[in-house]
């Protein structure tokens, strides 16, 4: 849910160039070191490629806490969504990525122990962003939480394990995702655990991002592609990250069906995310959309656990 920026070869060459020709001027050193840093890491070690995986889902997946624990899991947070949003900050605005949705609270409902993010074809004007009050109009509503509780896999919690079990909505245009980041994107990283297209009812995606400057990603090839068995729309599964020092490990339905390794995934330890639920309406995430032919629907949330090991 970001926008990210590419560097192409010719780039490369003008960052190079660029180095050479102000080596000698005190003032521009630290900049000029970042970016040699950037293009050394950019360029160096193999880089994984996406990852396509077929994975066996069961239909309303029962989450087992005990097993969790019992392999020395400690729960820090947990929301079933039958009180309030209390735990939660609401976005209130547009967003990023060409998306075309205003979040505001309204779409957001706690009904029968489940939260609930309702996309809706409605004219509202109101901020660009949370950040940029210009006003704007908006042809679709939604909503989006961001959670009080921060995580971060360090020396003091080396593995944090973030869970939650959803019902992904149909429709075209709708764009779910489960995730965490911190800010300044990407400096804290972001970890997509769960992205999806609502006209693909049986696939899912995961990534991650991490820059070392604002707005500047230098994370190429990482994108998870996960085929189930069953559909991700008509009823629920559990989705879960396992983030340590130097993996991201997928797990749906209870197996594991993709680890991250090399890269940047260690560059994430020691960061600080907070976890994201929102159901974004078209944007950049799609190709050769159309939005004549989007349909809206409801993102569903049974729970969101997170638990901490050493």
């Amino acid at each position: 849910m970001k926008n990210t920026l590419c560097m192409s070869h010719l780039l490369v060459a003008s960052f190079i160039c660029m180095i050479s020709l102000l080596s000698c001027k005190k003032q521009n050193n630290a900049s000029v070191q970042q970016i040699a840093e950037d293009i050394t890491a950019t360029k160096s070690g193999p880089v994984p490629e996406n990852t396509t995986v077929n994975a066996i889902g069961v239909c309303d997946y029962v989450f087992n806490e005990a097993a969790v624990t019992a392999v020395g899991y400690t729960k820090i947070f947990e929301d079933n969504f039958d009180a309030d949003l209390s735990k939660w900050n609401i976005w209130t605005g547009g967003a990023f990525n060409n998306e075309l949705q205003y979040y505001q609270a309204p779409n957001l409902q706690l009904l029968n122990g489940n939260l609930v993010i309702t996309a809706k074809k409605e004219t509202v004007t109101g901020a660009t962003t949370p950040f940029d009050a210009t006003p704007k109009t908006f042809n679709y509503t939604s909503g989006r939480i961001e959670c009080k509780t921060n995580i971060s896999a360090s020396a003091a919690t080396p593995k944090v394990r973030i869970v939650a079990r959803i019902k992904l909505p149909a429709g075209y245009g709708m764009w779910p995702a489960y995730w965490s980041y911190g800010d300044p994107w990407p400096t804290q990283g972001e970890i997509d655990y769960v992205e999806a297209r609502g006209q693909e009812p049986f696939k899912y995606q995961t990534n991650y991002f991490y820059g070392r400057a604002t707005n500047r990603n230098l994370v190429k090839n990482q994108v998870g592609f996960i085929t189930s068995n069953v559909s991700l729309t008509d009823c629920y599964h559990v989705y879960e990250m396992i983030w340590s020092q130097n993996s991201l490990t997928s797990i749906f339905d209870g197996n594991v069906v993709e680890t991250k390794t090399g890269s940047y995934v260690s560059n994430l330890f020691g960061k600080t995310e907070r976890v994201v639920l929102n159901l974004a309406v078209g944007g950049n995430f799609f190709t050769n959309f159309d939005p004549s032919q989007i349909v809206t629907g409801s993102l569903y949330v049974d729970f969101v656990k997170i638990f901490t090991s050493n």
